[in-house]
């Protein structure tokens, strides 16, 4: 959630979008048109799908769970994670999904660190998207706070 002035966003493309206007010289979208609906199209895609990913990897940024067995669903999921990110990685030249951190990345964060978590394998150019965002000051910021949080059982 963002709190901003009495201003409560909870969705996650809203909040970019919202900050890509208060900030519009940020670079928070790319400038080209047809990345920007690149961009867009792959964060929307992001945001809504992947469910057996998301139900049978959930996010645990602390945790090592690489004995773990993803479903062949969770699998194809991933298989389209990594289609994205390649070819949006070869247009850019990265490091990024278009050279310069953006929304789009910030809406596969997560993702990379669910393949972290559980061990997912990896090809190079994958593994270099994965360790680029988990190099972000941000990032190591999120794991660490995660890592004082109280465990809880349920």
């Amino acid at each position: 959630m963002l709190y901003d002035d009495g201003l409560v966003i909870w969705d996650s493309i809203a909040i970019g979008e919202y900050l890509n206007e208060l900030a519009p010289g940020a670079g928070l979208w790319p400038a080209d048109r047809a990345q920007r609906a690149r961009a867009r199209s792959i964060s929307a895609e992001m945001h809504a799908g992947f469910a057996a990913l998301r139900g049978n990897l959930p996010m645990d940024l602390c945790a090592d769970k690489s004995g773990h067995v993803a479903t062949p669903e969770a699998l194809a999921d991933a298989r389209r994670i990594f289609e994205i990110w390649r070819d949006a990685l070869a247009a850019s030249g990265g490091p990024f999904l278009f050279g310069g951190f953006t929304i789009a990345d910030a809406m596969f964060a997560p993702v990379t660190t669910r393949f972290t978590t559980y061990g997912v394998e990896l090809d190079a150019v994958c593994r270099g998207y994965v360790d680029a965002i988990a190099a972000l000051p941000a990032m190591q910021a999120w794991r660490h706070d995660a890592a004082a949080e109280p465990v809880t059982r349920s």
